[in-house]
């Protein structure tokens, strides 16, 4: 069960668990709004008067753990202010806060996430743990929740050293790793959720000394109003293993939000339904192209293409992939042009790709068939509609491989970005009108007042890099220093995002936008 020692946060998280929403600061009465109903509650309160739907934690306004007449002051402020409501999932990803994540595990069961990973690198095994939420002087704690490893090629041990080698607690080579936490796996309740949310993805900076590559471009898609972008933030990560005398500091982490049912649930406004198919395409094979790929649902496997809910419709989605692919791949142009502007959003996916090349993501699904998902609103056959979602944005803005067609991010022909044989961005560039919006919305971003501009990107990686800056040596010995560079292993060592030199990457990859006709 959960265990809250804040009075505020039991009060919060009751209310929570019991009534499937979420109350926050100035909702006095309850109701899922803010205005003056919420102060005459509190004063009625205050007064010893009947108060129906009072809620004590939603009360404290100013956050003295008293509740008198310096709240009703605070919440008239934030009534007349226009303040708005905060969901769960606003609070949990609060690019303002800066959370601590602890986990406790039984020695047993790290020992079997250890064993998990020398039987297969790749496993997905969970592992049970308990999970500490240290937020603004709230504390969470979640037993019994599931914890395993992340990654695809960034995946190693937590622990380093000789397969079948277990937990030392006298000598311990920590190491760096992503993390998948599963709140609800192991007991399926309403208990079991962070504040209602279910699932965290915490990735460590992996190959980005600047700490910012990533958090840059998911800010950026959210800031050009592309909202199939991901939620991420900054949290630390504890580790502490039962017996150790302390807990192990990993560090710095990004939170991210999963791409999953809940992902699809929060967004059912701009989905308009929740109830479709979501596919996520990887192994660098996932092109759109190839019918007789790897298609199925995740099965603790590897896929190129996997269905991430509806497994008991996998036939039915897997028909509707095939026959999404056959239209994509088949059509006449002028049949083409009709069907994809009936099931997409060609101005969103426009959107999407202008910031995938400018961000300069070579490991995306037009060059290198990887890191996206797609989603098909409906489980209908043929109608419906078509969502592209971008991910995985850590090995960007300079840091540059040979891969595909690319060999430099920055300098290569953003209307060539991959192969000839990825239909999907190829297809509709084809067409005067949307290559016309697509080199728009390049030009818009590159722009020196633009979001992508020099100088508006440097100050948010500034004001990223001083609020972690203090944090980022770790007991792990890895990653102890922030400095501009890009990954170690890429292309073009020379690219910078602060220093405003010819190297600049922002520089050069605005010099190749508006090279563009």
């Amino acid at each position: 069960m959960k265990r809250y020692i804040s009075t505020l946060a039991l009060v919060l998280c009751l209310a929570l668990a019991s009534n499937a929403r979420t109350f926050y600061r100035g909702d006095v009465n309850t109701d899922l709004s803010l205005d003056v109903s919420d102060a005459t509650t509190l004063i009625n309160h205050i007064l010893g008067l009947e108060a129906p739907g009072f809620d004590a934690g939603c009360a404290d306004i100013n956050g003295d753990g008293d509740i008198n007449v310096s709240d009703v002051t605070e919440l008239i402020n934030l009534i007349l202010s226009g303040h708005e409501l905060k969901t769960a999932h606003d609070y949990v990803w609060d690019y303002d806060a800066f959370p601590e994540i602890h986990f406790n595990i039984k020695v047993d069961d790290w020992n079997a996430l250890l064993a998990a990973y020398d039987a297969d690198p790749n496993t997905k095994q969970y592992i049970v743990a308990q999970a500490t939420y240290l937020k603004n002087g709230d504390r969470t704690v979640i037993d019994s929740i599931g914890l395993r490893l992340r990654g695809n090629t960034s995946r190693r041990r937590p622990e380093a050293g000789a397969k079948g080698r277990m937990h030392n607690p006298n000598y311990t080579d920590w190491q760096h790793v992503h993390f998948g936490v599963k709140f609800d796996k192991f007991i399926d309740d309403d208990e079991h959720t962070l504040l209602g949310i279910k699932k965290l993805t915490l990735k460590w900076l992996k190959d980005d000394p600047t700490y910012v590559r990533e958090m840059y471009c998911y800010d950026l898609f959210r800031r050009y109003g592309v909202w199939t972008g991901c939620d991420d933030t900054y949290c630390r990560i504890y580790l502490h293993i039962e017996g150790d005398k302390k807990e192990v500091y990993y560090g710095v982490y990004e939170m991210i939000e999963p791409i999953d049912k809940a992902f699809l649930k929060r967004r059912k406004s701009q989905f308009v339904s929740n109830k479709g198919f979501l596919w996520k395409g990887e192994q660098a094979k996932a092109g759109l192209n190839d019918t007789n790929a790897d298609i199925y649902f995740d099965d603790d496997r590897d896929h190129t293409y996997c269905l991430e809910n509806n497994e008991d419709q996998f036939e039915a989605a897997k028909a509707q992939l095939v026959d999404f692919m056959l239209k994509l791949n088949g059509k006449g142009d002028e049949s083409f042009y009709k069907w994809i502007n009936e099931v997409c959003d060609v101005d969103l996916l426009l959107r999407t790709y202008a910031v995938n090349v400018a961000v300069g993501m070579w490991d995306d699904y037009w060059n290198n068939a990887n890191n996206y998902y797609i989603y098909f609103n409906s489980t209908d056959l043929y109608n419906y509609k078509f969502f592209f979602i971008p991910y995985d944005y850590d090995n960007t803005l300079g840091t540059s491989a040979e891969c595909g067609v690319q060999s430099d991010a920055g300098r290569h022909d953003p209307l060539n970005w991959g192969k000839k044989e990825y239909p999907l961005i190829r297809r509709l560039l084809a067409f005067p009108d949307f290559k016309a919006k697509y080199i728009g919305y390049l030009k818009e971003l590159a722009a020196d007042d633009g979001l992508f501009g020099l100088h508006a990107s440097k100050a948010r990686i500034i004001e990223w890099q001083n609020k972690i800056k203090d944090y980022v040596a770790n007991d792990t010995g890895e990653d102890m220093t922030i400095y501009d560079q890009p990954a170690s292993w890429g292309n073009h060592s020379e690219y910078r995002l602060l220093d405003e030199g010819e190297n600049n990457f922002f520089k050069v990859k605005a010099a190749t936008i508006n090279a563009l006709p």
